[in-house]
């Protein structure tokens, strides 16, 4: 499941919220993608100073949580769909018509994989294909996608739990293969806001994927328990 969706080509970060079944979605990247502003929070400040009654119920309807940024896992501004549609009110655009429908299709989609896990793994296919990726790529991605998601279920397993703790961790791993950090490694590779392994070649999502493995394996060979134990483990393989 990608956590970045595609809004007329143009990118929006979400996170999806398990308990409730819903996406949340950057409010930043949402007022940009609608209103083309060079400085969305500027253009947030000024939306709810318009809006009385939106500014009233902002900390209601937008929270703050943990997204994936160029700089690794920050806090971000956050809209659920119901939120995002009263934010749309507030906000003149030619675009919120078919915003709002695409908001209902990323949704309906979302419910559609839970029920059928196989149609996420297809979806990220047919992006990636469209992107213009080989056929012998998409299926290195698809595999480091796979064996990412069973480290991390394992890191949860062990007493992992807060998004920083799996930065931090990931970043260990990082280290440990290439010598810098995710987001070290993204100034190296010119990216901003774009996911990193998209933009990694054959061989690096092999070295990823080997790295993870070999982690997935210590941890359940060692059986460690927590942050602190599982990061000691990861810093010993590395000496």
């Amino acid at each position: 499941m990608s956590n970045i969706k595609l809004f007329e080509s143009k990118q929006i970060r979400s996170v999806w919220n398990d308990e409730e079944k819903k996406w949340y979605f950057v409010v930043e990247d949402v007022v940009a993608v609608l209103t083309d502003s060079k400085d969305p929070k500027q253009y947030v400040k000024r939306m709810k100073l318009r809006d009385k009654e939106l500014a009233k119920g902002w900390v209601q309807i937008v929270p703050t949580l943990w997204i994936d940024t160029s700089g690794g896992k920050q806090k971000m501004s956050c809209a659920n769909t119901e939120g995002l549609f009263r934010i749309i009110q507030s906000i003149p655009s030619p675009k919120a018509e078919p915003f709002k429908r695409w908001l209902a299709k990323v949704g309906y989609e979302r419910l559609e994989e839970i029920e059928n896990p196989e149609l996420a793994s297809k979806r990220a296919r047919e992006i990636y294909k469209a992107k213009g990726y080989s056929d012998d790529w998409i299926e290195k991605r698809m595999r480091s996608i796979a064996i990412r998601d069973e480290l991390t279920d394992e890191w949860k397993k062990r007493g992992v739990r807060e998004q920083i703790e799996y930065a931090i961790l990931t970043a260990e791993i990082s280290k440990a293969i290439f010598g810098l950090t995710p987001s070290q490694y993204k100034q190296v590779k010119g990216l901003k806001r774009e996911n990193l392994r998209d933009h990694m070649t054959d061989l690096e999502l092999i070295f990823s994927m080997l790295g993870e493995a070999s982690t997935t394996k210590i941890a359940k060979a060692k059986n460690s328990k927590g942050f602190i134990e599982t990061k000691e483990l990861r810093e010993k393989k590395q000496s």
